[in-house]
Formats: C-alpha cells, sequence, structure tokens
C-alpha cells in the first residue's frame, strides 16, 4: 500500500506538467474587432441624434422663456402662473429626456460590448478546445495577479483569426 501512494505522489507532479495553460489579451483584440469599430459608430449617431434632440428642445425652452421674460410684467396674474408653469413643465421635460437619451445610449453600449465579448468567449472556446487547454486567462482585466507567460501559451492571434482579425 504504501508503494503505491508513493508511485502516486511521484506521478502527480507528471500529470501536472501536462495540463496546458493559455493566456490572451482582449484588450489587443476587442478594440481591432469589426464588430467593435461599427458599434463605436453606432453610439456616436445615436449620441448625435439625441445631442440634436436635445438642442430643439433648448432652444424652444430658451424661446419661450425669453418671450416670457420680455411680456411678464404685462401679464395678468392667471396668464403668468399658467406661463411659469408652461416653462416648468418644459424644463423637466428637457431634464427628463436628458437622463432618458443617456440611459438609452448606456444601454445601447451593454448590449453591443455584450455581443462583442459573447463572439470572442466562443473564440476562447474554440481555441481552447482544438488546443486542449485546461485554462485560458485573459491577462488584461487585472483580474488574475500573475501570469507566468513563459509557462502559458499566448493564443491572442488564435483568438484574432477566430473572430476575424489579420
Amino acid at each position: 500500500m504504501k508503494k503505491i501512494l508513493i508511485a502516486i505522489m511521484m506521478m502527480a507532479p507528471l500529470s501536472l506538467s501536462a495540463q496546458q495553460f493559455a493566456h490572451f489579451n482582449s484588450a489587443d483584440i476587442i478594440p481591432n474587432m469589426k464588430e467593435y469599430t461599427t458599434a463605436q459608430e453606432e453610439i456616436q449617431a445615436l449620441a448625435k441624434q439625441y445631442d440634436d434632440d436635445m438642442k430643439l428642445m433648448q432652444d424652444e425652452f430658451q424661446k419661450k422663456n425669453e418671450e416670457y421674460q420680455k411680456e411678464q410684467a404685462n401679464l395678468l396674474e392667471p396668464v403668468r402662473q399658467r406661463r411659469e408653469a408652461e416653462l416648468q413643465d418644459l424644463y423637466q421635460r428637457l431634464i427628463q429626456s436628458s437622463e432618458d437619451n443617456q440611459r438609452s445610449i448606456n444601454q445601447a453600449q451593454q448590449e453591443k460590448i455584450e455581443a462583442i465579448q459573447e463572439k470572442v468567449l466562443a473564440a476562447v472556446k474554440k481555441v481552447g478546445e482544438a488546443g486542449g487547454f485546461v485554462y485560458i486567462v485573459d491577462t488584461s482585466t487585472g483580474a488574475i495577479p500573475f501570469v507566468n507567460t513563459q509557462l502559458s501559451k499566448d493564443v491572442t492571434d488564435q483568438i484574432k483569426k477566430e473572430v476575424g482579425i489579420q
């Protein structure tokens, strides 16, 4: 029994050395993907559209506020109160639209990044299965305190090829 235990203990390091580990740098992959460039362009176009809409709303508010300021002294109290309420309502809609636009941009950006990350993950899985790797670690996340790049294979180029870069 003792001999079997010693034999197992001596073989354990050999089985560990047969395992393959790999690493990649997603910061070198994602920004170079055409999907990323397209997503950035779409987000910028959406932001510009929202900025244009906000500019129109701001111009309308400014115009109505200037008109009100000119006529304020000559208005009857009920009319003045109604106009002030209209201005307040327009101002609140302006703020709400700004918040809604920012939320919409953030959501669109998150959805696009998730789709890109899913594509990278699928490529990592494909490379991992094809290469027989036990683990493939993303070195750009900072979550891993240390990766010995001499004992681990860099598969960044293989993943780039899988996602259509190069």
